[in-house]
C-alpha cells in the first residue's frame, strides 16, 4: 500500500452542463487536494479522500461565475467544499477501478459510482523534483436536482435554460508520500 497526496498544481475538476438547449457550457475548480492510498497488488484495499475548493470556481465569464456562486447554485459562502470520499474500490479491467463512494455537493451527500483510470507510477526528472508520480482520470454524469441545485428558467416553446445533467470529470496528478 502507498500513500498518494494530489497535487493541486496539476490536476483540475471540470464540468460540463446544456445551456438553452443547445451548447454546452464548461467550467472549472482549480484547487483539488486530499489523498489517495493505493494498493494495485489488492486494488480493494484501495481508498480515495478528495476535496474540491468550490470557492476557486471559473467558467471564464464572471458574471456567471458570480451567479455560480449563489444559492442557486453552489452557495459557495455556506458550502465552501465538494468532497467524495471512497467506500468501495474494486478491478474493473486494465488499469481501470470501480470507485463507490459518497460526493458532498452543496450540503447533500449522495452515493456515485466511479470507472477510474490510472497510470504510472513515472519519477520526474531530478531538475523537476524527482517525484514519483500517478495519473487518475474519471467522469461521471450527475443530476444536479439531485444536489438541491434546482434554478432553472423556461424557454419560449418549450425547453429549460439548463439541463438537469453535469459532467464532472477529474484529472487528479498525484505524488508519492511513502
Amino acid at each position: 500500500m502507498s500513500k498518494w497526496k494530489i497535487d493541486p498544481d496539476h490536476s483540475v475538476a471540470a464540468f460540463a452542463i446544456r445551456h438553452m438547449m443547445v451548447v454546452n457550457i464548461r467550467g472549472q475548480f482549480n484547487n483539488i487536494s486530499g489523498t489517495i492510498d493505493f494498493d494495485p497488488a489488492d486494488i480493494s484495499r484501495s481508498s480515495v479522500e478528495v476535496t474540491i475548493d468550490a470557492a476557486n470556481l471559473t467558467t471564464g465569464n464572471k458574471k456567471r461565475d458570480e451567479h455560480l456562486s449563489t444559492q442557486d447554485f453552489f452557495e459557495i459562502s455556506k458550502y465552501p467544499a465538494i468532497v467524495f470520499k471512497s467506500t468501495n474500490i474494486e478491478k474493473a479491467g486494465n488499469n481501470i477501478g470501480r470507485v463507490t463512494g459518497n460526493l458532498t455537493l452543496h450540503g447533500v451527500t449522495r452515493p456515485v459510482n466511479l470507472d477510474v483510470e490510472y497510470s504510472g507510477p513515472v519519477k520526474s526528472p531530478s531538475a523537476m523534483g524527482g517525484e514519483t508520480t500517478m495519473g487518475f482520470r474519471t467522469s461521471v454524469v450527475i443530476n444536479r436536482s439531485d444536489y438541491g441545485m434546482e434554478w432553472n428558467v423556461p424557454l419560449e416553446g418549450d425547453g429549460m435554460m439548463l439541463g438537469k445533467d453535469v459532467e464532472l470529470t477529474l484529472e487528479i496528478e498525484a505524488d508519492l508520500v511513502e
